[in-house]
């Protein structure tokens, strides 16, 4: 790995940190809710046309705003193509013990697995 690349790293493991409570609680719901068992976040420093963003960077001095999307709305906007759901579905590490994160930067597009910090695992399930 690079040294930009492993910094921007760092920084996106840190918002996720800062926000884990909040977008597992998000996560939940909408399993909960019967919107997706698949919730992806999408983390970018520029504003995205698809999912909604639920935590701004500039509100909290972060580096990436967190928007909340489902496998679905990938797939439905192509970003996931329909021939890989499957293998999508597969990879996917579960929304209980870990952040799904569709991570856009200005020269890549990338799904990382992030773990929840630490207590934000023990959040009510579904």
């Amino acid at each position: 790995m690079n040294e930009a690349f492993e910094i921007q790293l760092n920084a996106l493991k840190a918002d996720i940190d800062f926000f884990s409570y909040s977008i597992k609680e998000v996560a939940v719901d909408m399993v909960k809710e019967g919107f997706t068992q698949y919730p992806v976040f999408i983390a970018s420093e520029h504003e995205v046309k698809i999912g909604e963003l639920i935590l701004s960077r500039a509100d909290y001095a972060r580096d990436n705003d967190i928007y909340a999307s489902t496998m679905e709305e990938l797939v439905e906007n192509k970003v996931i193509d329909v021939k890989k759901e499957n293998d999508f579905k597969e990879n996917y590490k579960g929304y209980k013990t870990h952040c799904c994160v569709l991570w856009l930067t200005p020269t890549s597009a990338q799904f990382v697995y992030i773990p929840y910090k630490k207590g934000a695992e023990n959040l009510a399930d579904v």
